[in-house]
C-alpha cells in the first residue's frame, strides 16, 4: 500500500463509525488518502476526525468555498486523475442508485464519474438486509458490477434496525485486507496476468424451424461475471456468449454464438492454446435432427420431434487438455446435486467444478445471486453463501489462481 493514492467515499449509514479506523490503517501502511464525505455522512462521523486521521481536507462541497482562498474549482476531476484505487464505505442504497444512474450532484458521485478507466472501484454495501435483498438494490448492484465495480457482500450479524441478518459491512481490518487484493489484480502480481481464458457464457438456440427453437432460462449473467473477475487480473480473456442481452465486459474479447454446434466449433479454436477453459454456458443437451426451412403450419393436432445429442464442449477440452491446462465446469442441479456433480467432475476430467443448485429465486437461472459449492479434483471442497453473482465469480477464480502450475495447494 506504501505510496498508492486511495479516495474513500462515506456515505450516510451508521456503519460510517468504522471508516475513520480504515483510514488510519491505510495510512500506517503508507498510502495516501483523500476522504470525500456526503451530507448523510457528515451525519455519523464528524469532518473533523477524518480530517485528523488522513492528515488531509475532507471534501465536502462540489463547489469549493472562494471566502477561505480555495481556488481548485476542478478538484471533482485533479482527484480522479490521483486515485489509485476508490472506496466507498459504506455505500447506502440510495448511493448505490445515483452511482447506478449516472448521477453527479455531490463530490462524491462526481469523482466516481470522472476516476479514470482501469482503477479499481470497490462498493461496500451496508444497510438493513431486506434492502439490501430487494430487487431494486440488487439491479443496481448488477449495473455497477456490470461496469467493472467490485461489490462487496455486506457481513451477517446484528443490525441497527435491531434485527439479524446481512447487511453489516465489514470490519476496517478486512476491508483493507481486500483492497490490498484489488490492488493487485491486473498487474503481474496475478497469477492470471497474461494467461489465455477462454469462457462460454449463456444459452445455446437449438433450431426446430425458422421461428422456433429449444433452449434454455440461462441470462450469462454468471459467466459475464467469471469474465470480468478474470479480466481484472490481467488474463487475456475470450468470452464465447450465447443468445444474450449482456455488455461485454471490459477488457474482453468476445465472441456471439447460437447453436451448440457453433459455440463448439468457435471453442474448439482454443482448445490447445489456452490455459484454463472455463465451461460456464447452458450448452443445450439435444438438438432437432432434421430443423424444417421456413415456419411450420398449425395443421396438425400433435407432431413429433426427433432429436440427437449436441457434443459436449467442456469433455471434450477435457480428454485432451495437458497437465499444464485448467478445466473449469458448472453443475446446476435440482436434486442429488453434490454426487452429480462430482461425478461429472470425474467424467468430465475436470480440475475444480462449482455446483449451484437449482431454485430460480436465490440461485441458478436469470436471478443476481447464486449460492456454490466449489469442488476440485483433489476433494477440497468450499461451500459458499449466497453471494451476488460477481462475487461468487471473485471467489471462483481465486480458487482457480491456486490451482494454476506453480501455485498448486
Amino acid at each position: 500500500m506504501r505510496g498508492k493514492n486511495i479516495i474513500i467515499g462515506i456515505s450516510g449509514g451508521i456503519a460510517a463509525y468504522k471508516t475513520p479506523q480504515l483510514v488510519r490503517l491505510l495510512k500506517k501502511r503508507g498510502a495516501n488518502v483523500k476522504v470525500i464525505l456526503t451530507e448523510g455522512g457528515a451525519r455519523f462521523v464528524s469532518e473533523l476526525a477524518l480530517a485528523t486521521v488522513s492528515g488531509e481536507t475532507v471534501y465536502r462541497s462540489l463547489f469549493p468555498s472562494t471566502d477561505q482562498g480555495n481556488t481548485d474549482f476542478i478538484n471533482h476531476i485533479s482527484l480522479g486523475e490521483w486515485a489509485d484505487a476508490f472506496v466507498i464505505a459504506p455505500a447506502t442504497a440510495h448511493t448505490l442508485a445515483k452511482l447506478s444512474a449516472g448521477l453527479c450532484d455531490d463530490m462524491l458521485t462526481t469523482c466516481f464519474i470522472t476516476l479514470r478507466p482501469g482503477k479499481p472501484v470497490l462498493l461496500f454495501p451496508s444497510m438493513d438486509g431486506y434492502m439490501f435483498i430487494s430487487p431494486s438494490v440488487q439491479r443496481n448492484i448488477s449495473t455497477l458490477a456490470a461496469q467493472g465495480c467490485t461489490i462487496i457482500t455486506p457481513d451477517k450479524g446484528e443490525l441497527a434496525s435491531g434485527q439479524s441478518g446481512v447487511g453489516r459491512m465489514p470490519e476496517p481490518e478486512s476491508i483493507l485486507a481486500t483492497l490490498e487484493k484489488s490492488l493487485k489484480r491486473g498487474s503481474e502480481a496475478s497469477p492470471l496476468f497474461g494467461k489465455s481464458v477462454v469462457i462460454t457464457a449463456g444459452p445455446t438456440r437449438e433450431k426446430i424451424d425458422g421461428v422456433r427453437f429449444i433452449s434454455n432460462y440461462s441470462s450469462g449473467k454468471m459467466g459475464f461475471a467469471v469474465a470480468r473477475s478474470a479480466a481484472r487480473r490481467g488474463a487475456n480473456v475470450t468470452l464465447i456468449a450465447g443468445p444474450v442481452h449482456l455488455d461485454t465486459p471490459q477488457g474482453v474479447e468476445r465472441c456471439n454464438v447460437e447453436s451448440a454446434s457453433e459455440m463448439y466449433a468457435e471453442a474448439q479454436r482454443f482448445f490447445k492454446s489456452c490455459d484454463i477453459f472455463i465451461g460456464a454456458a447452458a450448452v443445450s443437451d439435444y438438438r432437432p435432427a432434421e430443423p424444417r426451412e421456413g415456419k411450420m403450419k398449425k395443421e396438425m393436432e400433435q407432431i413429433e420431434l426427433s432429436l440427437v445429442k449436441n457434443i459436449d464442449i467442456l469433455a471434450e477440452f477435457g480428454c485432451q487438455k495437458t497437465p499444464e491446462q485448467l478445466a473449469i465446469g458448472f453443475a446446476l442441479e435440482t436434486q442429488f446435486g453434490l454426487e452429480n456433480a462430482r461425478i461429472k467432475l470425474t467424467d468430465k476430467n475436470l480440475d475444480l467444478i462449482a455446483f449451484n443448485y437449482f431454485d430460480r429465486q436465490t440461485s441458478g437461472f436469470e436471478v443476481d445471486t447464486n449460492i456454490l459449492t466449489l469442488i476440485q479434483r483433489n476433494g477440497i471442497t468450499k461451500e459458499l453463501p449466497q453471494l451476488t453473482k460477481d462475487a461468487a465469480a471473485e471467489e471462483l477464480i481465486e480458487t482457480i489462481e491456486r490451482l494454476l502450475p506453480g501455485n498448486r495447494h
